[in-house]
């Protein structure tokens, strides 16, 4: 089933060889005398939350593996463009997938933010994300053979997981890469590592009940050869135990001996996606798909291939049942032509407000096709070991399979979007739902140029592919900015965190971007100048009366924020100007003012920094009306 292959069509080098805080979405409206004051109070006390760091712990960012930071404010549509290198690191080996970063981590060289990356000869290593370097490594084993996973952080910050070579998961401190062992470490994920992969990225989740589990898959090798069954461990971070869930002979919950005892007669039904496994908070529950296998279940057999299932957060179903399940009807036709519908998990979609179905998500395969589905009945018959019941099933709008993780984002006014990305480009599609409430996925727009998982930070979707890695649109798939200069991709995608881009290539080279440094800003106040948010706004003023007398207004300024305005008399105010950083809730720098006058007014605030102007009239006569220009200047920070 082809999965080692390269989404760009190209060889993967050989493994061992040498390396080359949610705001609110909408304001109310407020009367003029209160809307600049309250305004000001929201903003203030959502300013730390802004400035606090952010963590990626794994892959896709979240247990759901959404691919969306939500606390991203640094990098946005308007700055976007003035990404640039910030380093290129060689690593000791390629690292075939996504970092994870974890910030202010105490190691023995003081405190530094980390990326945490696991190389396919099978190393953890631990890198200072401002530089690149390695701060500490671990190799547990140098085979078998190799892997294409990625390490996962637990949620108390205080360690790491990565895969070994060997089919085991190692847990390790953070700060200093010390090993945990005893207690259950290292964990058992496979006793066949000769021909079970560890192909996914390890994933972490915490339940309704505060338990945290560790996810590890398994699937084969390219090539579909040997004695392997796709299977599931799910470890408690607590007590160390496991439970084992297995594809193909689900009525047996053991690690399989190869061509020994316990093992199964039924080979193959990998999982193998992006990410193993996705929690759904709603549910409770973890939903994941196989790839191509005998699949007997609706016969009432206990083998599952090409099936999207789901269980409980421990990795328990119901016996030898997983809790419910979906197979397509055309599953044999999938095995017998290598189109796997588990080269992808399921995506997690909220649901649109209208929405007769609640919990809805989308599987893609390697078959190029998209089906919508129902996370509370996915067969649409009350139960696993049914066929068929997808509500929607479209093709993917730039063709091709999927072998990449699509990433979900709701935009404040923009709906519900799914990106879905792969060898032929990347495309965009909306999830609405009919005057019925029938939900349905609607092609928007479609880029082409390759691309691995997609992720998507402050509005702007990420994506690299074909030897470069860009920004675009999430409305309308316009490119917002491009780097070309990265090697080769594979499995590979990017993290966007704290300001920066992160991305490793199949050359073994690890890539930072940041933001271009911003000029000083060059607003100097005067008598007749208001210079406002942090000096980077000009605020000049002009009036005229009725009989023809004019001038300019005298500034006062009031907080670093805030400043008035008065024409004939020092203590006669006649408007007040207020520009404010909305770049947190709307990726807009806002403009506020209110008067007490009804002379002509012309109020001009320049942006420095860039150059953008906006002017506001008042008209001769009439009282003055407030301004609440919340998208002003769209070009933060």
């Amino acid at each position: 089933m082809l999965k080692g292959a390269s989404v760009q069509g190209s060889r993967a080098r050989p493994p061992g060889a040498p390396a080359r805080r949610r705001l609110p979405a909408g304001w109310p409206a407020l009367a003029p005398t209160l809307v600049v004051a309250a305004v000001c109070a929201t903003v203030a006390a959502a300013a730390p939350e802004a400035a606090a760091q952010t963590d990626w712990p794994q892959f896709g960012f979240d247990a759901q593996h959404s691919g969306v930071n939500p606390r991203e404010t640094a990098i946005g549509a308007g700055n976007v463009a003035t990404l640039q290198r910030l380093y290129h690191a060689f690593l000791p080996d390629t690292v075939d997938g996504a970092p994870a970063f974890l910030s202010q981590v105490s190691t023995p060289g003081g405190v530094r933010d980390l990326l945490f990356m696991t190389t396919t000869d099978g190393r953890l290593l631990a890198a200072d994300a401002a530089t690149g370097n390695v701060v500490w490594e671990k190799r547990p084993a140098s085979g078998p053979r190799y892997t294409t996973s990625s390490p996962a952080i637990d949620p108390s910050r205080q360690f790491v997981y990565s895969y070994g070579l060997e089919g085991m998961v190692h847990k390790y401190r953070v700060g200093d890469g010390g090993e945990v062992t005893g207690g259950g470490w290292p964990q058992l994920a496979t006793l066949k590592p000769d021909v079970e992969k560890g192909s996914s990225a390890l994933a972490v989740a915490t339940s309704a009940s505060g338990r945290s589990f560790l996810y590890v898959a398994n699937g084969g090798y390219p090539g579909d050869q040997g004695d392997y069954q796709g299977h599931l461990t799910a470890i408690d971070l607590a007590t160390g135990s496991q439970r084992v869930w297995n594809a193909a002979c689900s009525d047996q919950h053991v690690h399989f001996v190869e061509h020994g005892s316990p093992d199964c007669p039924s080979v193959q039904t990998a999982i193998w996606s992006r990410a193993p496994v996705v929690y759904d908070p709603a549910g409770d529950r973890i939903f994941m798909a196989t790839g191509n296998g005998l699949y007997d279940a609706s016969a009432g057999g206990h083998d599952w291939g090409d099936s999207d299932f789901s269980l409980r957060p421990d990795g328990t179903g119901n016996g030898a049942l997983p809790l419910d399940s979906y197979t397509p009807s055309e599953y044999a036709a999938l095995d017998s032509s290598d189109t796997d519908l588990g080269s992808t998990a399921p995506a997690l979609l909220p649901a649109p407000a209208n929405s007769r179905i609640a919990h809805l998500g989308a599987q893609s395969g390697k078959d190029g096709m998209i089906r919508l589905l129902n996370l509370d009945d996915l067969s649409g018959m009350g139960g696993p070991g049914h066929v068929s019941g997808e509500i929607q099933k479209l093709r993917v709008p730039q063709g091709g399979g999927v072998l990449t993780a699509p990433a979900v984002w709701r935009g404040a006014d923009a709906g519900i979007w799914l990106f879905v990305a792969n060898g032929s480009g990347i495309s965009g599609l909306q999830l609405t739902a009919d005057g019925a409430g029938n939900p349905s996925l609607a092609p928007r727009w479609t880029q082409s140029g390759g691309c691995t998982s997609p992720v998507v930070a402050n509005g702007v979707v990420f994506c690299a592919g074909q030897g470069a890695v860009r920004a675009l649109d999430p409305a309308s798939g316009g490119e917002l900015w491009r780097d070309e200069g990265v090697g080769v991709i594979h499995w590979q995608s990017p993290i966007v965190v704290n300001g920066r881009l992160y991305l490793t290539d199949n050359q073994g080279a690890l890539w930072a971007y940041r933001l271009a440094a911003l000029p000083p800003p060059t607003c100097t106040p005067d008598a007749t100048t208001l210079c406002l948010n942090a000096g980077r706004f000009q605020v000049i003023a002009n009036w005229v009366t009725a009989d023809g007398l004019a001038g300019p207004a005298r500034a006062v300024p009031l907080t670093s924020d805030t400043g008035y305005l008065w024409f004939f008399n020092p203590s006669n105010v006649e408007v007040i100007v207020k520009v404010l950083n909305g770049c947190s809730v709307d990726k807009s720098y806002w403009v506020f003012a209110g008067g007490l006058t009804n002379v002509r007014t012309v109020i001009t605030v320049t942006d420095t920094r860039t150059g953008a102007q906006q002017r506001y009239i008042n008209r001769q006569g009439i009282a003055f009306q407030p301004i609440q220009d919340t998208s002003a200047f769209p070009s933060c920070p």
